[in-house]
């Protein structure tokens, strides 16, 4: 999810990409919308628990299931929303650059995670960040830094741990946070586009009322075995 506008989501959807499945199906999720086991860790701050930042984006992922073609997505459960600061590693991909340099290919993935538990033991973000919406997608919210200075600590967060760790994902300098809320299905019709585009920004407005950024708990290391739930091992806020 990666996408800088609405309308490189409408390149990205419509009839322009049929030729390939939707990225993650088959792995991370089957044809009925069931999450499959994909175990792994990652570093996310999840979206507070019965905050006004949960209420509202509940509100955008209700608005979203309710749109034509919506089951042409998944939706992920509440309880699992977050912002991923970092990405971690999973079980299924355990090639350089998305495996830890000092770690051999073949490790458990328990090991690779006790092992990047240690090597953070004294790390900390350097400062709080607060997050803003910047576009709904029907796959989630896109999200930068309240402020300059908010995003440069998400960044410098992001290359502080990549050193620690040995390993940058090629996405690493451009990676685009965002909240999930859905995965994809089945691609949209091309004749729903404009039903999309004009949708989507007037979904956006139920995120536009928080001056002092969307609610998130502190960052931590997390533990995962599906997209539904992850589990904190340690906070790193």
């Amino acid at each position: 999810m990666a996408y800088a506008t609405n309308d490189d989501f409408a390149l990205h959807f419509t009839s322009t990409r049929k030729e390939k499945p939707p990225r993650y199906l088959g792995t991370r999720y089957d044809r009925e919308g069931n999450f499959l086991y994909e175990p792994g860790n990652t570093f996310v701050s999840h979206v507070t628990d019965g905050s006004a930042t949960q209420a509202a984006i509940v509100a955008v992922r209700e608005r979203l299931m309710a749109m034509p073609h919506a089951d042409h997505f998944t939706f992920t459960p509440v309880a699992s929303l977050h912002k991923t600061l970092f990405q971690g590693v999973t079980d299924n991909r355990r090639s350089r650059p998305f495996w830890p340099s000092g770690l051999s290919c073949e490790a458990r993935l328990e090991t690779a995670t006790s092992w990047m538990d240690a090597r953070i033991a004294s790390f900390s973000v350097a400062a709080p960040f607060r997050i803003k919406a910047d576009m709904v997608t029907p796959l989630g919210i896109v999200v930068s830094g309240l402020t300059e200075d908010d995003e440069r600590v998400m960044r410098d967060a992001r290359d502080a741990l990549a050193d620690l760790l040995g390993y940058r994902h090629p996405d690493h300098e451009d990676y685009t946070f965002h909240i999930t809320l859905a995965y994809q299905l089945e691609w949209l019709p091309p004749q729903c586009q404009d039903t999309y585009l004009a949708a989507l920004d007037d979904i956006k407005a139920e995120l536009e009322t928080f001056p002092q950024g969307l609610e998130l708990d502190l960052p931590a290391f997390c533990a995962f075995d599906d997209m539904k739930e992850f589990k904190p091992l340690r906070f790193i806020g």
